[in-house]
């Protein structure tokens, strides 16, 4: 830090030297000769050009170009903070390569962290869509309850997170991409498939039932919207195999809506309507509080929330 003549902090170096764009004219005019060529090289007018001149010399105190019908020249003292400029642009576009590299490095790949539904039935269709935009994007995909997910982007092991819980969890930021509800199902010869009256909130929370894992997003939503844990008949770790489960008779199931349509469609199982119960969850996208997406990530957030 500087400090003036009393010794308290003086103006920043930002405040002394003169910006790039104002070192890049001063080059350009001793490369070429005039200001009006070096205005037209910089895609600037020479009246702009003049005014940039004047303010650095201003700023230096010291007059940087002689001004002729012939051209422009730079004066002694010009032709120094040239050199210095040289120095400087030169460390500039160092630094530019530099990020470039940082952000060619960051694009080239993706680490996705999803919970299982979200994971099996929405990312692929938006992960198309990502590789129509960034082909030489590689992406990495790992798929977890929302506890998991979590503990994957706090770990920096992922870039970005999606999640079905009811909150968002502690240390991420986030935002909601879609709506889902949760449809109790069973087989068709399961009694609750001949019912007509709505099923009852007590019966459900009475009833064994084919359950996520805990942890997992449709656990923590159908625990709450029962008041209370939900009794397992069995817990297993994939939409999949629960549904599977559920069509085979083993018992009710509770699933995800955007899980369901090929069985329902097909009648392999049979949606069970309740009364007095809210099983509706927001799905979220998740990263790391205070680090908002960027790159490849920033463009999957854009296309989940369609673009």
């Amino acid at each position: 830090m500087s400090t003036g003549a009393e010794g308290r902090p003086g103006p920043g170096i930002a405040h002394r030297v003169p910006d790039l764009g104002a070192l890049e004219l001063l080059l350009a005019v001793a490369r070429l000769g005039s200001l009006g060529r070096a205005a037209r090289e910089l895609g600037i007018t020479q009246p702009a050009a003049s005014s940039r001149i004047r303010s650095m010399e201003r700023q230096l105190g010291v007059a940087l170009v002689d001004r002729s019908p012939r051209g422009s020249r730079l004066t002694h003292e010009g032709a120094l903070v040239a050199d210095w400029a040289r120095r400087v642009v030169d460390a500039a576009e160092a630094f530019d390569a530099g990020a470039q590299a940082l952000r060619d490095r960051r694009d080239s790949r993706l680490r996705v962290a999803a919970s299982m539904t979200i994971a099996e039935y929405l990312l692929p269709g938006w992960l198309i869509a990502l590789r129509a935009q960034r082909p030489d994007t590689a992406v990495s995909l790992r798929a977890g309850n929302s506890a998991a997910v979590a503990e994957r982007l706090l770990d920096g092991e992922a870039d970005l997170g999606f999640v079905e819980g009811l909150r968002v969890p502690a240390g991420l930021d986030a935002t909601v991409i879609a709506r889902d509800r949760l449809i109790v199902v069973t087989a068709p010869g399961h009694p609750w498939a001949r019912r007509r009256a709505p099923l009852a909130a007590a019966e459900l929370a009475d009833t064994p039932l084919i359950l996520r894992e805990e942890g997992s997003g449709t656990r923590q939503v159908l625990d709450a919207a029962l008041g209370g844990p939900a009794r397992p008949l069995m817990e297993l770790s994939s939409t999949t195999a629960v549904k599977a489960a559920a069509v085979s008779g083993a018992g009710p199931a509770v699933l995800s809506e955007l899980a369901l349509g090929e069985e329902l469609s097909a009648r392999r199982l049979v949606s069970v309507p309740v009364a007095d119960v809210r099983l509706a969850r927001d799905l979220r996208a998740v990263w790391p509080t205070g680090h908002r997406p960027t790159g490849p990530a920033r463009d999957l957030l854009s296309l989940t929330r369609g673009g």
